[in-house]
């Protein structure tokens, strides 16, 4: 049927259509761009009346006001920050004529312009349109294009997943980075239902924002099934024009046409749940946050977040819940959160200070806000996390200053802003229950109480002292397992105010299903030997009977059984970063674990106890070292089993009873989604197994009974032995027709497969095959598991992997984006198919295609990219590299191009040895490497030794400071003008040496910006 039948004429004409019965205008492509900013797509022409009318100016831009406000917004989106800069302008305007002069008005919608257009260009460069990408559909509020829609048929290739790697690649391309910037939301949808059995979004509709190379598509469930009633009928002569504009008058009176014009499509269901204008802008407004932390190298890095459904409808039901209470005599009793782990609870309540911020300032009322916690470890995680969104954070750390803070009707910061105030419970007092405030100012308290399935009791005396330090607060109770039965959450906190479930976060890929493994037959015969023997002890009276699992008759084989479980479990799931978590039965035996796990020295391990007395400083060292990898196995008793997030955390070793809501609280430690794992793994040591199950079983029941039919959603938290045979029996269908045992002849036969989803489709076996060899022994399987061993699998991975990249690399040679594209390529180890040799002169062109991978893999070695001399190497090798198919080359060519190469080699060698040998000078800190190098380039200090030493010093000074205060780098200024002071006092000290403000500032800049990025 061809255009009739297309992606055009089945998803994103009808698409179009709906984004105008929502109040969209239509905009041809011919008529808006000539008005459109080359480097934006901003509609100037728009833009310009849109503020007029916004800002309610009496004398209308002039012609160099509005390039002057593009110009500032252009300059603010070329900045490496996703968007934030532009995204401040956007939440407070653009200044001009002295004033800040808003771009969009939030408060009335009928105030704004809100378009849609088709094939927008992004273009690189206006003239060759190199590099350019077109969004299917680009939507434009006053005239600025502030999200794009990317539609593709049902059932297409690679799905969703397609788009997914697309625009990861476009978000790492800085040719792209305005376009991006400037994108608040993306929305991606092959038109089909979501399927909840994918381990990666490939059906349906989703929506992300701007990333750098790892966006996160986010599913849309609609709860509000009002807003699909919202549409308007379709103006025929706008569906003409449409049609006319886009060459697709022919569809007008086709069935298909008009089965994809229906309002009930996934794509038509996301635009009305993203984009009716009333959504879009309380989106825009409040549900967008940047995000800063440091990652494990020290590198301070952002990211954009955008905010997730469940917090969407979270945040009306909190508002609901108000207007519904407002006046009544329960006035303000608050009421449960109920959001499973991992869904981002901390989150919500900070979205929430700023939506309540504003709606109680619409009633004349200032708010404050407190986020409570039960623990000391949780308010320095939680403060964090706020600070990292970039709210004002008060910690209240003594009772006095509690109480000072209640009383106050202002926040106590001298920054503006928005403040959250985070306080321990046990830090509300007497003295401060029940007194009014010192002024006579309307003003509404408002409590997010963390983690309300704690057994908090109504007789408590925090509790009490909570609820009375202010009786008209309003207070959300946070929680993923509510406490139910006799001492209900709900009872002591309120009713269910919102719910998000399970089996929802694992459908949308916020959190994993677990797998329960019994450990194995002769660890547990060896441990309950161990115990008999000890028990023994015991009424010999040789022991204690509290000491039986700390005797290091018990304690070594436990560790045995740690040790070889952890290395197989890394080698199997294919990563060496996964971490660990062993819950041990008391604090003395979690301290012998932690012990006998260091001496012997195949693991790094850290014990996290609340009675070991650390500080709270040692305990986020401790914390923050395993969530960047610097520790392998955490080693606890009661801390860490509640509100502690660790993606790299996949394997938790049970070794004592837990109950409850504190079971599930427990294990979901290990099911946030991390790298490509598609499970979390709980070990379930021998003599807890039944109580484990039971435990389990008992609050499942509970929680039906509570639940009624919502019970199901708790259902398909585990991996079932029924779903893992059918996984393996799957998987061993799949392999039937493959010679396994037979590497070479493996490769042979997937050599000769050119179809790409075939490949595909054996490699996602071979994978979950990886991922549950272990299983396959543990549940029995054992006819599959003798098939292979796991060094097999690895293998035959890796050989599927190959062949589906060589696949890839051919298209892409055929198909080239650009010379960075083919640059890429040539540094990988392929094959070549040359068509202009003869069969004597392969064996030179394989050596050619060698010499091209060797000579790439060079460069890529080298740590110092701005250094001139591997600049001008680099223009040479592109020169080189240009313009020359290496499938139509002669042997002339090659030959002459081999010895260029050779020479670029050698040269480039010698550079990455040099900066090697320098890099070690300096115990291999290759900042420091290329400090030096600039520093001696631009003479600032001219002898290497002397230079060599002023910077040891340096480096000693600075890394002391960030030992014991790494945040003194998330403000750069005040990091670089730190540096003065040290760096005058070193230069005073090297005689003869020049010293001037000029340069202490240049070498201060130096070292700030080799910190810094």
């Amino acid at each position: 049927m061809g255009k009739n039948f297309s992606e055009d004429s089945r998803v994103k004409i009808p698409a179009l259509m709906y984004f105008t019965r929502l109040g969209y205008r239509y905009r041809s492509l011919k008529d808006i761009r000539p008005v459109l900013d080359f480097e934006t797509n901003i509609n100037t022409e728009i833009l310009r009346d849109s503020l007029d009318r916004v800002n309610e100016l009496e004398e209308p831009l002039t012609d160099d006001e509005i390039k002057g406000i593009v110009s500032a917004l252009s300059d603010s989106l070329a900045v490496d920050d996703l968007g934030r800069e532009f995204f401040k302008k956007l939440q407070t305007g653009v200044e001009c004529r002295g004033q800040s002069m808003m771009l969009i008005d939030y408060n009335n919608i009928d105030n704004n312009t809100f378009e849609v257009a088709t094939e927008v260009e992004c273009l690189v460069d206006k003239e060759t349109k190199e590099g350019s990408f077109r969004p299917d559909i680009t939507l434009f509020i006053n005239g600025l294009p502030l999200a794009f829609c990317e539609v593709k048929i049902p059932n297409n290739r690679k799905g969703m997943q397609a788009e997914y790697m697309r625009m990861n690649d476009r978000t790492l391309n800085p040719k792209y980075r305005k376009f991006l910037n400037i994108t608040q939301i993306m929305m991606f949808s092959n038109n089909m239902e979501y399927d909840d059995t994918e381990s990666v979004p490939i059906s349906g509709a989703f929506y992300a924002t701007n990333g750098h190379g790892r966006l996160f598509f986010s599913h849309f469930r609609e709860e509000d099934s009002s807003i699909y009633e919202r549409i308007g009928e379709l103006d025929p002569k706008v569906e003409e024009f449409i049609l006319q504009d886009t060459n697709m008058a022919m569809l007008k009176n086709q069935p298909e046409y008009q089965t994809n014009m229906q309002p009930g499509t996934p794509t038509h269901r996301i635009i009305s749940s993203l984009f009716t204008p009333e959504r879009l802008l309380w989106l825009l407004k409040y549900g967008i946050t940047y995000v800063e932390k440091v990652n494990k190298e020290g590198v301070m890095e952002i990211a954009k977040h955008l905010m997730r459904y469940q917090q969407f409808f979270a945040s009306h039901a909190i508002m609901k819940y108000l207007d519904d209470t407002a006046g009544k005599e329960q006035d303000h009793r608050g009421g449960v959160i109920w959001h499973t782990q991992g869904s981002g609870k901390t989150e919500l309540s900070f979205y929430n200070v700023k939506i309540l911020t504003d709606y109680y300032a619409r009633k004349g009322v200032v708010a404050k806000f407190y986020f409570i916690v039960d623990r000391l470890d949780l308010m320095q995680q939680a403060a964090d996390e706020f600070r990292a969104r970039g709210l004002n954070v008060v910690e209240i750390g003594t009772r006095a200053e509690f109480l000072k803070n209640i009383q106050s009707t202002s926040e106590d910061t001298t920054t503006g802003g928005l403040v959250m105030n985070v306080v321990n419970i046990q830090k509300f007092d007497q003295e401060a229950v029940g007194k009014e405030p010192d002024y006579n100012v309307s003003i509404q308290r408002v409590y997010f109480i963390d983690e309300v399935h704690r057994d908090y009791s109504a007789e408590g005396t925090f509790l009490s002292l909570l609820f009375n330090s202010d009786r008209k607060a309003v207070r959300f109770g946070l929680t993923g397992t509510p406490l139910i039965g006799k001492v209900a959450t709900k009872n002591l906190f309120g009713n269910y105010i919102h719910k998000y479930y399970y089996n929802q976060s694992i459908a949308d890929g916020y959190t994993l299903r677990l797998i329960r493994e019994g450990i194995k037959t002769e660890y547990r015969l060896q441990l309950g030997a161990a115990l008999d023997k000890l028990k023994t002890e015991v009424q010999k009276g040789l022991i204690q009977k509290k000491d039986i699992t700390c005797n290091e008759n018990y304690i070594k084989p436990l560790v045995d059984y740690i040790e070889e479980d952890f290395v197989g479990s890394r080698i199997i799931l294919g990563d060496k970063t996964i971490g660990a978590m062993v819950v041990a039965d008391s604090s003395k035996q979690a301290q012998a674990i932690c012990d006998e796990i260091k001496s012997r020295g195949v693991f790094t391990a850290e014990l996290v106890l609340s009675t070991v007395g650390d500080s709270r400083d040692e305990l986020k060292d401790k914390r923050d070292a395993f969530k960047r990898g610097d520790v392998d196995i955490l080693v606890v008793f009661n801390m860490l089993l509640t509100g502690f997030d660790s993606p790299r955390l996949k394997k938790l070793y049970l070794g004592r009873v837990i109950r409850e809501h504190n079971l599930l609280q427990c294990l979901t430690r290990v099911n946030r989604p991390y790298k490509q794992q598609r499970f979390g793994y709980v070990v379930d040591f021998a003599d807890i197994r039944s109580e484990f199950d039971k435990t389990n079983q008992a609050y499942l029941a509970e929680l039906k009974e509570e639940l009624g039919d919502d019970f199901q959603q708790f259902q398909n938290i585990f991996k079932t032995t029924e779903e893992i045979q059918q996984d393996l029996d799957e998987i061993k269908e799949k392999l039937f027709s493959y010679d396994t045992a037979n590497l070479e002849i493996f490769q042979q036969q997937i050599s000769a497969i050119e179809n790409k989803d075939e490949l595909l489709e054996l490699r996602r076996a071979l994978a979950l095959y990886k991922e549950l060899y272990n299983l396959a022994q543990l549940f029995g399987y054992e006819d599959l598991a003798k098939q292979m061993d796991r060094d097999r699998v690895r293998k035959l991975y890796q050989l599927a992997d190959q062949r589906i990249q060589l696949i890839n690399e051919k298209e892409a040679l055929q198909n080239p984006e650009d010379i960075d594209q083919l640059v890429e390529l040539a540094a990988r180890d392929i094959q070549y198919s040359f068509k202009k040799v003869s069969e004597k002169e392969l064996p030179l062109a394989d050596a050619f295609a060698s010499k091209r991978r060797i000579t790439i893999s060079e460069f890529g070695r080298n740590r110092d990219k701005n250094d001139p001399e591997y600049l001008n190497l680099w223009d040479e090798l592109r020169r080189i590299l240009e313009g020359h198919d290496i499938q139509q080359m002669t042997v002339e060519e090659m030959q002459e191009q081999d010895k260029k190469l050779e020479a670029l080699r050698k040269k480039m060698h010698d550079i990455n040895a040099a900066n090697e040998r320098l890099s070690q000078r300096y115990g291999g800190d290759e900042k420091y490497m290329r400090i030096h190098k600039s520093l001696l380039r631009k003479e600032l200090i001219k002898n290497q030794t002397v230079l060599f030493n002023f910077l040891v010093d340096m480096k000693q000074r600075i890394d002391d400071q960030l030992l014991h205060k790494e945040s003194i780098l998330e403000n750069e200024n005040f990091f670089e003008k730190n540096l003065w002071k040290d760096i005058k006092l070193g230069l005073k000290d090297i005689p003869g040496q020049e010293l001037t403000l000029d340069i202490v500032k240049q070498i201060g800049h130096e070292i700030k910006e080799q910190y810094i990025q």
